[in-house]
């Protein structure tokens, strides 16, 4: 049996990171997100920068981390912004960090630039006891690329790998999960993201690899598995 396969609500909370990343909305958009998490027990909060410190307000004694997403989302920051962004999110409360790699440099062959970006964040994240996250953008890279972020990631000792913001072109597939999760070896996190909406598309990547779901839905999956569960003992 997988761990697709024995999921219960429980555990599948645990693994959401539930996501408010939109340009707009309201206070009461964190708000829900913030009570929403304290009451599922969700991994942390992923939300933009600007909100750390109302999150961790929020969420004071809930066990429940704040995520701040840096070169967001389209990673063309320089490396010393997205170095800045990445301290002054801990030093605000942040608790887990989610970078976007230069996707350009990368794809123009100046890895050592998109090597160097991905350590130093590593370097300040595992300093600072914060989790730290490499995002790949898997819709605009080659399966050669893909990989080659990966090694880079545990190389530098970052803790997950993931595969999308969830505002490019598409988001996680099996594949690219699949891919990731024997590039980067079992011991590493590996986060799913991006256009995750239904409970059989979570257990698919799951089943797959992924460790961390990143998802505006981990409510309505995690109801939904405890419809399940309640039918399946009935």
């Amino acid at each position: 049996m997988t761990q697709a396969d024995t999921l219960t609500p429980e555990r599948l909370a645990g693994m959401i990171d539930h996501t408010f990343l939109k340009p707009f909305g309201t206070p009461g958009d964190i708000e829900k997100l913030c009570a929403e998490a304290r009451r599922y027990r969700f991994a942390m909060v992923a939300i933009n920068p600007a909100e750390v410190e109302n999150c961790v307000r929020l969420l004071r004694g809930s066990g429940v981390r704040v995520g701040a997403a840096i070169g967001f989302p389209l990673g063309q920051n320089t490396a010393a912004v997205k170095l800045f962004e990445t301290r002054d999110a801990i030093d605000r409360g942040a608790g887990e960090i989610d970078m976007v790699i230069n996707i350009r440099a990368l794809q123009s062959g100046d890895t050592a630039l998109a090597q160097s970006e991905i350590e130093a964040m590593a370097t300040v994240c595992r300093q600072a006891g914060v989790i730290s996250k490499v995002i790949l953008e898997t819709c605009y890279l080659t399966n050669a690329e893909k990989e080659t972020v990966c090694r880079m990631a545990v190389a530098s000792g970052v803790d997950f790998v993931k595969t999308s913001t969830g505002f490019g072109t598409a988001g996680a597939t099996v594949e690219d999960v699949r891919l990731m999760r024997a590039t980067v070896g079992p011991a590493m996190g590996v986060k799913a993201a991006g256009g995750i909406r239904t409970l059989d598309g979570a257990r698919a990547l799951i089943a797959a690899g992924a460790s961390r779901i990143g998802t505006s839905a981990g409510v309505a999956l995690v109801e939904e598995l405890r419809r399940q569960t309640s039918t399946q003992v009935l």
